[in-house]
């Protein structure tokens, strides 16, 4: 049966892109691969020039060896694409940026658009720590290159909920709110988005989505990696701004947001800040922080540390239909696997089948890679006897007729250069996140040791009491 498309691709007009932060560890792991993936697919504008920027005097052609060297590191490979032509349209403006001294960006960037001739769209993507989000952002003003731009922030957009007001202030005097591209690369996978398709195409889950039938749900993302690549970074920012406060709070409103008139962005944007509204200040007795064993030892991290590497917490949503059903929240580093799913819990229900086992109905979306949906059910196991256990069945998404999966990062800087903000944050709901952390930063628990290779610290197993983590324990 052919699938049914609910948006049509269009090619994005004539763009200079500006790459802040061009040599740093983000942009080398996501951003250039992101961009390389597009022209593989043929999804970037039929002309554009990439012009990269940092503090370093680099040539053209050595920052072109510089994308080549990310790219056969982390892929797509150089030799599986148009690396040539692709290649001739990297630049590079070095000598930093800042209101004072633009160093050599502005001329580049003046080079580039007669290059491309007429009004080519600029397109400023900040991949630089959040400490230098406000001084860029003056500069862009203050150099004359907001006027029609779109500009990406990385996250975390802000580090407390008062330097989340003042880049705010600072963002909104120098450009439009349409302009504002927040990016959190959960809400571009393949998976997250198809929460919404499973439950808003399909009457069986539809009906089910809600308190009377769901007992909790689990966002769990634990990783296997450390922080030693980027350890400065890690340090001054740490789990819960890293991780909780953007994505966990991100794909928990994607799960609990009411139905939204339409897919398109704006509604979908205020479905998703309007639930985001009921989340209720969390309560420190319901989070555990922990740091894994060994971290204070890293090269970079300051001595003495308590950052904490780990967090999980017990988020309650304030509204008809989810009011009473726990949302459980994992993610830390060093851990024993690396996941990314989001587990729907059933209850179980009023039945004649004597002790059936708990937390055995599950929808569990695998936001990993290109998704998998996995339904876990209570079935009889064949036999004469009349034995009930949980089976399970899988439907990876890439495994679906003609599917063309995007990267994460690459589905988001597609959508920026179509000016598509339907998967990015809007400062209402970033301030409703930042609201619900303030608690848990005003009074922090000290971050409790946990052991490399382990599934955090014990203290959270009482969060998901009377029942367990679907996940390792």
């Amino acid at each position: 049966m052919p699938g049914t498309r609910l948006t049509m691709a269009k090619t994005p007009g004539p763009t200079v892109f500006v790459l802040f932060g061009a040599t740093g560890d983000l942009a080398r792991r996501m951003v250039l691969p992101a961009f390389y993936t597009l022209a593989i697919q043929g999804l970037l504008p039929d002309d554009w020039l990439l012009v990269g920027n940092g503090r370093g005097d680099v040539s053209h052609e050595d920052f072109r060896g510089h994308v080549r060297e990310a790219l056969e590191e982390f892929g797509p490979a150089p030799g599986d694409g148009p690396w040539k032509s692709f290649a001739d349209r990297l630049r590079f403006a070095g000598g930093g940026f800042n209101t004072d001294d633009p160093g050599s960006l502005l001329d580049v960037i003046e080079s580039a658009r007669a290059e491309l001739g007429g009004s080519p769209q600029l397109v400023h993507y900040l991949a630089i720590p959040p400490v230098a989000f406000e001084e860029t952002t003056k500069a862009l003003g203050e150099h004359d290159l907001a006027q029609d731009a779109r500009v990406v922030y990385e996250k975390p957009f802000g580090t407390s909920p008062e330097a989340f007001r003042s880049l705010n202030r600072l963002v909104h005097r120098v450009f439009q709110e349409e302009q504002v591209y927040r990016i959190d690369h959960f809400l571009g996978k393949e998976a997250t988005q198809n929460l919404h398709v499973t439950r808003f195409a399909n009457e069986a889950f539809a009906a089910l989505w809600s308190r009377e039938h769901i007992e909790s749900v689990q966002i769990d993302v634990p990783e296997t990696l450390g922080v030693e690549q980027r350890a400065g970074f890690y340090d001054a920012t740490g789990a819960v701004l890293d991780m909780l406060v953007t994505h966990l709070f991100q794909v928990a409103a994607e799960v609990a947001m009411e139905p939204p008139a339409s897919l398109g962005a704006a509604d979908l944007q205020s479905a998703r800040e309007r639930v985001i509204r009921s989340f209720r200040p969390l309560d420190p007795a319901d989070v555990v922080l922990g740091q894994y064993t060994g971290y204070k030892s890293i090269k970079g991290i300051k001595r003495g540390t308590t950052t904490d590497t780990y967090v999980a917490a017990k988020l309650w949503i304030d509204n008809a239909r989810w009011r009473g059903v726990p949302f459980l929240l994992r993610t830390g580093k060093r851990m024993a696997d690396s996941r990314q799913v989001v587990s729907l819990v059933l209850k179980t229900p009023p039945t004649p089948l004597p002790d059936l086992p708990p937390q055995s109905n599950v929808l569990t979306f695998d936001l990993a890679g290109d998704g998998k949906i996995d339904l876990s059910l209570l079935v009889k196991r064949p036999g004469v006897a009349l034995d009930v256990e949980a089976g399970s069945v899988r439907l990876p998404l890439e495994a679906l007729p003609d599917s063309e999966p995007l990267p994460p990062y690459a589905r988001l800087i597609n959508d920026v250069l179509l000016g598509d903000r339907s998967l990015f944050t809007r400062p209402d709901g970033l301030s409703a996140t930042w609201k619900t952390v303030a608690p848990l930063l005003d009074n922090r628990p000290k971050p409790v040791a946990y052991a490399q290779g382990s599934w955090g610290p014990t203290a959270a197993r009482k969060l998901a009491a009377p029942s367990r983590w679907l996940l390792g324990q």
